[in-house]
């Protein structure tokens, strides 16, 4: 029976695990979960069904045959310290922002390590996960690691010097989304609606434009000109967005947190 170890029970942990044991790659009983803390611990346990413990991480790595880090950058070398005799040679999968490959194979003694950069819609199964690994990860490992994130969400292979660019695009993307969210919420109970039908009508809206791009596979300048009439309400908006540089400023938001991405990558 081949077992998988998470190290950390946070959210995104327990989603993973849920989504594992949902999908039925893994039994409750091939998961192996450890959290120092014993609230996050008892939490995790009650939504995924997987037996969390918050002693005896040595023991739990050496069991495993492979290993998922979901913690911390911050305490990242600290959770490791001890463990590199059990890592050896497994299979080291790694949810922790900014820390390289070569350093997670330095603090885990593992040249098997592989970097993942998912994102919060991974909660409810909806998530976008990047995948960078080492070279001596094989064939099998790389298509295992693509199924368990495959189990909460879309997962694509890149290059790791391109994981600054998918953090600030996917992995902070969701609290853009959630920004244009209120904001065109806001301009609907500016224009007379109660909140409550402004936010839902905002919502459905989002989700369904981007349910249309991937249902049609037609642009998103394509879909746009569908909307847009002539002398219309939605051209006069989008006059609006232009002389506001609102695309522009996307862009310019994207480029301003990969840039950040690289900087915490190298402190």
């Amino acid at each position: 029976m081949s077992k998988l170890l998470l190290i950390g029970a946070g959210k995104m942990a327990t989603a993973i695990a849920g989504g594992l044991v949902k999908s039925g790659l893994f039994a409750p009983a091939e998961l192996l979960a450890y959290d120092v803390n014993p609230v996050a611990a008892a939490d995790f346990t009650k939504a995924t069904g997987v037996e969390c413990a918050i002693t005896g991480c040595f023991e739990l790595a050496a069991a495993a045959d492979r290993v998922l880090l979901a913690i911390k950058p911050q305490t990242l070398a600290k959770a490791l310290t001890g463990l590199t005799e059990a890592l050896a040679g497994k299979t080291v999968l790694s949810i922790v922002a900014g820390v390289p490959l070569q350093r997670l194979s330095e603090l885990t003694g593992s040249r098997k390590v592989i970097r993942v950069m998912p994102n919060t819609p991974a909660q409810i199964e909806r998530g976008a996960s990047a995948i960078a690994a080492a070279p001596d990860v094989d064939e099998a490992e790389l298509k295992l690691a693509e199924k368990i994130f495959g189990a909460v969400g879309i997962v694509m292979l890149v290059d790791e010097h391109n994981l600054d660019a998918v953090t600030a695009l996917s992995g902070s993307g969701p609290a853009y989304v959630f920004e244009f969210i209120q904001a065109l919420a806001d301009g609907g109970v500016a224009s007379g609606l109660p909140r409550a039908a402004a936010t839902e009508l905002a919502v459905q809206t989002v989700i369904g434009a981007a349910e249309m791009v991937r249902a049609t596979g037609l642009h998103p300048t394509a879909l746009k000109d569908q909307v847009t009439s002539p002398g219309g309400t939605t051209i006069r908006a989008l006059e609006v967005l232009e002389d506001r540089a609102f695309a522009g400023t996307v862009i310019q938001a994207v480029r301003a947190a990969c840039a950040r991405s690289e900087e915490l990558g190298r402190s």
